[in-house]
């Protein structure tokens, strides 16, 4: 088992207490399971009938239940029980039998050597401090030609954007250390000496209103979160097209999907 230090210990009860708090509203978001984003995700994957899938950092459980419909068996892990019971909720309540759940740690994932045929991540990598060691792990437990899938939303190559977007989601969610660029999830690709990974992208459209009311941010500053918001407007400080509309900020996570084979 890894040791952790106090500040990593401190960082992860904050993933668990924040997500404990959205777990219901997180599974119920509709720009966050978009079938297209999915079908995105799961065809990155390349599955197939015989193949045995796990998303890391699952949440609750629509990537692994969306691969259960393409795969012998798919597998969920994830830090926050409240996420899985709605993980098991879903899959209970589609009739979907071949499922299994973990609670454990991206860092050190309870598999053996090369256990899947797909590991993928989805929204998870922005809430880690050690990123290249959660990768190397999702590596680890998959098989030789086997597929790597990793989904996050990135920041602008602005560092000043970057900076701004990051200051108002840490603010918004604690348990954020940092959205990155899409070079830096390139990078770890690269620098597990993987081959250069496919690309797909989207957009998830944020309804700040129901963004705000379905966060717990700093204090519970929930009209601080809102201004921050509205004063990102002028200028697109944060670069991510915010922009007044009809009902209030409007603005879009830039998502990117990356996949390649494991050599």
């Amino acid at each position: 088992m890894t040791n952790y230090n106090s500040s990593t210990t401190t960082h992860d009860a904050e993933i668990v207490d924040q997500f404990s708090r959205q777990a219901e509203a997180f599974a119920q978001a509709a720009a966050l399971h978009n079938e297209r984003a999915l079908d995105l995700l799961v065809t990155a994957g390349e599955p197939s009938a015989s193949d045995q899938s796990l998303d890391v950092a699952c949440g609750p459980g629509t990537i692994v239940i969306a691969f259960a419909k393409r795969v012998r068996h798919a597998t969920g892990l994830d830090a926050t029980e409240a996420m899985l019971a709605q993980g098991r909720q879903k899959a209970a309540a589609e009739g979907i039998a071949n499922v299994a759940w973990s609670r454990g740690s991206v860092y050190t994932l309870p598999f053996r050597d090369g256990a899947f045929d797909i590991v993928s991540c989805r929204f998870a990598f922005h809430h880690l401090e050690r990123p290249a060691e959660a990768f190397a792990e999702m590596i680890r437990v998959c098989r030789r030609g086997g597929r790597i899938v990793l989904c996050d939303a990135c920041c602008s190559d602005d560092p000043a954007k970057a900076a701004a977007f990051n200051r108002m989601e840490r603010f918004r969610d604690p348990s954020t250390v940092e959205f990155r660029t899409l070079g830096f999830l390139r990078a770890l690709f690269r620098d597990a000496a993987l081959p250069e990974p496919k690309l797909a992208t989207y957009a998830v459209p944020a309804d700040t209103s129901r963004l705000i009311e379905g966060s717990f941010p700093v204090n519970n500053d929930r009209e601080g979160l809102r201004r921050m918001i509205e004063e990102s407007v002028a200028g697109d400080t944060m670069g991510v097209g915010a922009r007044f509309g009809e009902q209030g900020v409007e603005f879009s996570y830039p998502a990117a999907v990356l996949s390649a084979a494991k050599a």
